[in-house]
């Protein structure tokens, strides 16, 4: 974890905003890895069930943020069916940063440009604490499952597979 205090992010100011408890937590991002997720927790010494990405997905037209374990991958289907749905693909990568105001890599449910539905995996509810992007590679946010539910007005739902 680096000593520098990050700037600040959209993500971490909409956490500020709400007057939750949270960590923002950092770590050197190494441009050559493309998977995000693993790396965050490998580099901050924490058990991937417990950290999360934010995959953008289209559930019947509709952007959706699924928050799922960064060990697992998104249910389609499960998502789909969850919200009543007939299909849920992953979102174009340029649509996904262009929605969410993030890069890839980065995209936190937390403080997008344009809010979407947000659904995050039951198995959150298992940790009192888990770790989202922070709106860059690099930095995390850890908070309470239920308060990162509160401020996203998710839904919490088994929508993350093996």
């Amino acid at each position: 974890m680096s000593d520098k205090k990050p700037a600040p992010t959209p993500a971490a100011s909409a956490a500020s905003a709400a007057g939750i408890g949270f960590l923002l937590r950092t770590y050197a991002h190494d441009p050559s890895v493309a998977a995000f997720g693993p790396e965050a927790a490998a580099a901050l010494g924490e058990d991937p069930r417990r950290v999360f990405k934010t995959l953008m997905a289209m559930v019947d037209g509709v952007m959706v943020a699924a928050v799922v374990p960064v060990d697992r991958r998104l249910d389609p289907k499960a998502l789909a069916a969850f919200l009543g749905a007939k299909k849920a693909v992953m979102a174009d990568p340029a649509a996904a940063e262009r929605r969410t105001g993030y890069v890839l890599g980065g995209i936190s449910p937390l403080g997008q440009r344009h809010a979407c539905p947000v659904v995050i995996d039951e198995s959150a509810l298992g940790f009192a604490t888990v770790l989202v992007s922070g709106g860059r590679r690099g930095l995390e946010i850890e908070l309470s499952p239920a308060d990162l539910a509160r401020i996203t007005a998710a839904r919490i739902a088994r929508i993350a597979a093996a």
